[in-house]
């Protein structure tokens, strides 16, 4: 497996739920208004799937997540949040020639024609997860392994990995699958957000809202 781990202490057989997936660093603005006018941001942590972790921990789950972020300062932000909720993170990879990805977003409900955001994760160390760079004993080592498909779009190689995991073998563990629809992320993609449905019926427990699905499969409820 390429690169060290980041954390202390490797994720156990005990585990219950091991999650897979991207974490950026999330620049919070100051005060309402367009991300052209904010003067200043705070900073914090985003990831679908590292949030899921971080909330069964707190609820008293041992929970693990696997990712890769850069040898960067933003890479060491995420390691650092994330396990102060009480997630393993020592199958994390540090990925040296890409970059932690981050976004900037306003002040504004998420559901208003106002709100903003500003994603940089293009090119980023979680991008370039693949079958042959995860350390599939972590990822086989909890009760349930988490996923979602912002991952299977961030480029081809995560597709294939999501691909590889949701497939049928001994010893994997029941996969958990939020097909969590963005498609901003699949423009200009080689594949489209049909694949969810692929992966959603490889999975044994998957998430979707009706937007979603009438969205990515034109199927209305």
């Amino acid at each position: 497996m390429s690169g060290p781990a980041a954390g202390t202490a490797s994720a156990a057989t005990t585990t219950d739920v091991v999650c897979l997936g991207e974490s950026m660093v999330t620049f919070l603005p100051s005060q309402p208004g367009r991300l052209a006018d904010v003067p200043s941001f705070g900073r914090g942590i985003g990831g679908a799937e590292s949030n899921v972790a971080c909330a069964l921990a707190a609820a008293g789950h041992r929970a693990a997540w696997v990712g890769r972020v850069g040898a960067d300062g933003f890479g060491e932000h995420l390691v650092e949040t994330i396990a102060g909720y009480g997630v393993d993170t020592a199958a994390v990879r540090r990925d040296p020639d890409r970059p932690t990805g981050i976004y900037f977003r306003t002040a504004t409900d998420r559901g208003t024609d106002t709100h903003e955001v500003a994603y940089y994760r293009a090119g980023s160390a979680a991008s370039a997860m693949s079958p042959a760079n995860v350390p599939y004993e972590e990822l086989f080592a909890g009760r349930i392994l988490h996923l979602s498909g912002i991952t299977a779009a961030l480029s081809a190689d995560c597709l294939a990995l999501l691909r590889e995991l949701t497939a049928a073998r001994p010893g994997r563990p029941l996969v958990s699958f939020d097909v969590n629809h963005r498609p901003h992320l699949w423009r200009g993609g080689d594949a489209d957000a049909s694949v969810l449905l692929e992966l959603a019926r490889r999975s044994d427990l998957v998430f979707v809202g009706e937007d979603e699905a009438e969205e990515a499969w034109g199927i209305v409820g």
